[in-house]
């Protein structure tokens, strides 16, 4: 199976501003809505690939009508999956490397939780932008550019153990026992290039998109 870059994947509840984050989302092959994220794909000007779920969220639902129906899989109300896992699952299939969403923000805790957890699995999005944040598993390293005293978080997912090493943290990550329910949270830049080496597990890394945006 060929391998594509990445699949930009909508979804329902608050997501990102279009006019200020659009940039940020990059290029893509292939763009999926997930049931009401149709409404949010369509704000930031993309017409989807492919719709799915049971579209118990789209409120006017004839919107469908503008789409190809054989691109439109429509799932029973009563499923195993979220819309959220659906549409991950069709990206995967199709051979889409980066999975990128987009909203669920806000609105059910549950809703709001089924996504963290998706994190937890051994093949995960790649990425998740909320209203407010950028969302990421990290298992090796990164380097970035940030304006000082950008607030970054920490989270231990999936199985462990954790540990993880830094530069340009206020509080550095080595040394740091981490247990399942630990949190780094809140951090700081304290310099404006930052590293955050994983030794060991995988964490779930928080970074407010305002910040980003300032780049």
């Amino acid at each position: 199976m060929d391998q594509h870059s990445q699949a930009l994947i909508f979804i329902g509840g608050s997501g990102p501003d279009p006019e200020k984050y659009k940039k940020l989302l990059g290029p893509s092959d292939m763009v999926i809505a997930a049931d009401s994220g149709l409404i949010r794909a369509e704000a930031f000007g993309y017409k989807p690939d492919w719709i799915v779920g049971d579209m118990d969220s789209l409120k006017d639902v004839s919107r469908l009508s503008a789409y190809p129906q054989d691109r439109i899989i429509r799932y029973p109300p009563d499923k195993d999956f979220t819309d959220t896992e659906l549409a991950l699952s069709l990206a995967w299939d199709k051979g889409y490397i980066t999975t990128t969403l987009i909203g669920g923000s806000g609105g059910r805790t549950d809703h709001l939780l089924a996504i963290l957890a998706l994190f937890e699995r051994e093949k995960t999005p790649s990425r998740w932008f909320t209203d407010s944040e950028l969302v990421f598993p990290l298992e090796h390293s990164l380097e970035l550019n940030l304006p000082l005293d950008t607030l970054i978080s920490l989270f231990p997912v999936g199985p462990g153990p954790w540990e993880a090493e830094s530069e340009g943290l206020k509080w550095p990550l080595n040394g740091l026992s981490w247990e399942r329910g630990n949190f780094g949270l809140s951090n700081r830049t304290c310099h404006p290039s930052v590293s955050i080496k994983v030794l060991s597990g995988r964490f779930l890394v928080f970074i407010p998109l305002e910040n980003l945006d300032a780049l």
